[in-house]
């Protein structure tokens, strides 16, 4: 059984173990990052982003599940996979929440605020760039930022020495049918099952790794468009969860939304039928994460079959939520868990298989890539913090972050909010100045994990309430911070 990474008697008692496997890697992709630096093997990385996945469905209450071979993985206490139960996004919108993943910046630091915004992103400081100087191979196949290329012709962003990105112009050719620019050269998918979207970046992913060389380490991002609308299941898996309850909330609870900002409370209530239409989507939703699961299974037993399964960090994440009629609300943007929340796992080779409640964000992923590529310079500043001492055995400081933040900068329905995320509690402060704050766990009242009892302004909140407000305050006034080598 997952115990909490948090209560785990194990960890320090497994450093040495856990430095001895790291010393004993097979070297066959030792490289330095720089003169001087460590001589021992440079991890390998696979990162894989899906598109609107909602937390929840990670694991889920289907029978059969919508993520057979991923939700084992996390089921079986001797794989290494660790499962973070309060993972959040900066901003819950694609594009922000990639340009942050690929950044470790907040959003008003990358400048990419909307799915409008994607040209802006400075492309010479990235994940991409800083590891490519570093030598590795890196590789990108997939969704990339909206909008690109933008006016700029086809091209290849800079760090990618493999390039394949998906475009998203049209919901209709979400799946089949596709453009897409592969190594700067723009094509168009077919309209068969072979060309479906998911199954054609997976096999594009596993020629990279059956081409990358074994005496450089090589940093891979997976990036599919599923389970995005509109929630195409591959051939093979239309249906199968037909007869499944999804763990859709009854109407009252959907349409509950006392405490809740004027421009929730003024959406239409949710009636029996449309609940019932949101629940089949939610259901293609479930479906169509079944062809992740494959690619998935797939890109790790490659890893695996190459000998370098015991280097290399695995990491799972969507890009956002996606909200299915909670709080009377479809789609992204939202500052409730529906939105906002996200599943993310982790498989480090140097660690055993865990839970992590506390609170984390999209913007850790750079730093702690960074961090256990010992790459960390301090020319590289970001605002996320590394994982590493909830990932990695050999490092036993203290992770001491209780909050992190979730912003949305506005549009025409979805008016701006700020807020953090801690493990307990929501706190959100709306440009109207609505105050929002969730017990979710129930630490000082009922567990409240569907966010409907507003506790702002409560007595016995109003501690919490001060303490959260100020922890937003730093937040929205820190700035990025340089990402130093621990090791």
């Amino acid at each position: 059984m997952s115990v909490s990474r948090r209560d785990d008697p194990r960890r320090r008692a497994s450093l040495a173990t856990a430095c001895a496997v790291l010393v004993c890697v097979s070297a066959a992709t030792v490289t330095d990052a720089a003169p001087g630096s460590r001589s021992v093997p440079l991890p390998n990385v696979l990162l894989v982003i899906t598109d609107d996945q909602p937390w929840d469905s990670l694991p889920t209450a289907t029978d059969p599940p919508a993520m057979p071979w991923l939700e084992s993985r996390l089921a079986d206490p001797g794989d290494r996979w660790v499962r973070f139960t309060n993972a959040v996004v900066d901003v819950p919108m694609c594009c922000p929440s990639r340009a942050s993943i690929l950044t470790g910046l907040f959003s008003r630091h990358t400048g990419v605020e909307s799915n409008g915004d994607g040209a802006d992103l400075d492309e010479s400081s990235t994940l991409a760039t800083w590891l490519d100087d570093a030598g590795y191979q890196t590789a990108f196949i997939g969704k990339y930022l909206n909008g690109y290329p933008w006016d700029r012709g086809p091209y290849v962003p800079a760090g990618w020495d493999r390039f394949l990105a998906k475009r998203n112009l049209d919901m209709s050719t979400t799946y089949l049918g596709y453009p897409f620019v592969d190594q700067g050269v723009p094509m168009t998918a077919g309209t068969g099952d072979g060309s479906y979207a998911t199954s054609m970046l997976a096999a594009e992913a596993t020629s990279f790794l059956r081409g990358a060389s074994t005496e450089r380490p090589w940093f891979l991002v997976y990036a599919p468009s599923a389970p995005h609308a509109p929630w195409t299941p591959a051939p093979q898996d239309a249906g199968t969860l037909a007869r499944d309850p999804t763990s859709m909330p009854d109407l009252h609870v959907l349409n509950d939304v006392r405490g809740k900002p004027d421009w929730t409370q003024g959406l239409p209530p949710i009636d029996g039928p449309t609940a019932a239409a949101l629940e089949d989507l939610r259901r293609r939703m479930l479906e169509t994460l079944a062809g992740v699961d494959r690619a998935v299974r797939s890109l790790v037993h490659e890893v695996e079959a190459r000998g370098e399964l015991d280097h290399t960090l695995v990491v799972f994440l969507s890009d956002n939520g996606y909200s299915f009629g909670e709080h009377r609300w479809v789609g992204k943007r939202c500052p409730y868990d529906a939105c906002v929340r996200i599943p993310l796992v982790v498989r480090s080779p140097w660690t055993g298989a865990g839970v992590v409640p506390r609170p984390v964000s999209n913007v850790d992923l750079a730093p702690t890539i960074l961090d256990l590529t010992g790459l960390g310079t301090g020319a590289v500043r970001v605002d996320g913090r590394s994982l590493l001492p909830m990932l990695d055995d050999r490092v036993v400081d203290a992770f001491d972050r209780d909050a992190v933040l979730i912003e949305w900068a506005g549009d025409g329905d979805v008016p701006p909010w700020r807020g953090v995320r801690a493990e307990d509690f929501s706190y959100v402060e709306g440009s109207d100045g609505t105050i929002e704050l969730y017990d979710l766990t129930g630490r000082l009242g009922p567990a409240d994990p569907a966010e409907r009892r507003n506790r702002a302004g409560d007595p016995r909140y109003m501690a919490v309430q001060r303490w959260l407000a100020a922890s937003l305050d730093d937040l929205m006034t820190q700035d990025p911070v340089p990402v130093l080598p621990r090791r």
